[in-house]
């Protein structure tokens, strides 16, 4: 098999990169600020730990290692041109509390362990290939996500420096114990002259292509979503007392309303969750006076998200008037859809088609730093099979020949870029 630029690719070999890709994922998941569980949290000394360990492997590929002022750790295999245009690979290296070994890891230590080989077969890129570890990503410290990628591009308000931890720490803090200072942020975003790019690899966190019978997937676009919290207040009352008919009950009036936001999201092919749900007095022999839900709904498509949003909006008020029953809304998060490149999505599908895997185009429904990337660069994603689709748990689980292939995509990928 040969790469766009002539080079044998065959002479990696992608099965024995595959364990010690594996390998890696199993050393760097020990580091965790709880014993029991995978806990590695933004601008912690678990943090520090995890680039320090990562950036080690770089080092050993022959990669320049460096530390931006966010705490991004960053690795390049240079071109022979300094001159040279740069892409980047890059994923998470935080977690979320009791996470996966895999989530965002996979995809730093797999383009880390293929440069290394690539190097070692005499394969030469015409432009620096960039693989950063993003501090943050989940946003389980400081409650705000894509800190890592955002600072990068620039988009870190100066209302963030007083954003605390569940500690009571400020953002500013953190950053000063970690070594770097809030002020210096700005020096983290990069230039995009000459940018050529970004790719992301990780894993599903979702079943489709284990139901396929598929290695992997390319991404077509990450889902934009809303979030709203809806607060429903009725009247309290004696649960023996109180007929069926005069009754205004917020739960009963809630449990409608949830499975009117399902209905209408299957109907509109979009997928809605209602994730959380409090209840007052929430007593055995109590009338729910007031109950409160989220909504999370979203779309690869704004436009379709928004008309279901809509229809979900009148149907909830539609309930609340008939139930008697009041509905206040507040908007809680809005993020755009963020479609991937079509170029780089064609380089990635050509590289399944040569593995001689079908190709399957799936969108994202969880965010990813890409969604950040894409405001100052083009952006593609490739998806790799989990286990039963299970992610943000201990359970999250890869195979080794799954690894195999995913390699053998990248490599070919990053061959046919020029």
């Amino acid at each position: 098999m040969t790469g766009g630029l002539g080079i044998d690719s065959s002479r990696i070999d992608c099965n024995k990169l595959a364990q010690l890709v594996m390998d890696r994922c199993d050393e760097l998941g020990k580091i965790s600020q709880n014993d029991d569980c995978l806990d590695r949290r933004y601008l912690t000394k678990e943090h520090k730990q995890a680039n320090g360990l990562v950036g080690s492997w770089m080092q050993e590929a022959g990669m320049q290692t460096w530390q931006d002022e966010a705490g991004n750790l960053w690795g390049r295999w240079q071109a022979a041109d300094p001159d040279a245009a740069r892409f980047i690979m890059g994923s998470h290296l935080d977690t979320v509390p009791n996470g996966g070994q895999y989530d965002g890891m996979l995809g730093v230590i797999t383009p880390v362990t293929l440069i290394a080989a690539m190097k070692e077969a005499g394969v030469r890129l015409p432009f620096h290939l960039d693989v950063v570890g993003f501090g943050d990503e989940e946003g389980t410290r400081f409650s705000s996500t894509l800190l890592g990628s955002r600072a990068l591009t620039g988009q870190w308000p100066a209302s963030w420096a007083d954003v605390k931890d569940s500690d009571g720490i400020s953002l500013a803090q953190a950053l000063t114990d970690f070594g770097s200072d809030f002020a210096s942020i700005p020096n983290a975003a990069i230039s995009t002259d000459n940018l050529l790019g970004y790719l992301e690899l990780h894993i599903e966190q979702g079943p489709v292509l284990e139901d396929l019978d598929l290695p992997v997937g390319v991404v077509s676009a990450i889902a934009g979503a809303k979030r709203f919290e809806f607060n429903i207040t009725g009247m309290a009352g004696h649960a023996g007392t109180v007929p069926m008919n005069l009754r205004q009950d917020a739960l009963c009036a809630s449990s409608e309303m949830i499975l009117a936001v399902e209905k209408i999201a299957q109907h509109h092919g979009i997928v809605a969750t209602v994730g959380r749900i409090q209840n007052r007095p929430n007593g055995v022999n109590v009338i729910s006076g007031n109950t409160v839900f989220s909504l999370d709904i979203r779309s690869e498509f704004d436009e379709k998200r928004d008309i279901a949003l809509d229809e979900i909006l009148q149907e909830l008020d539609a309930i609340a008037a008939r139930r008697d029953v009041r509905i206040e809304r507040k908007a809680t998060h809005a993020a755009n859809a963020v479609h991937c490149d079509a170029k780089l999505q064609s380089v990635l599908r050509k590289a399944i088609e040569i593995q001689n895997i079908p190709v399957h185009t799936l969108f994202s429904g969880a965010g990813h730093d890409a969604m950040a990337m894409a405001d100052i660069c083009p952006v593609a994603m490739l998806f790799m099979r989990c286990d039963k689709g299970i992610s943000h748990h201990p359970a999250e689980a890869i195979d080794t020949p799954d690894v195999a292939v995913t390699l053998a995509v990248l490599n070919e990928t990053l061959q046919n870029l020029a």
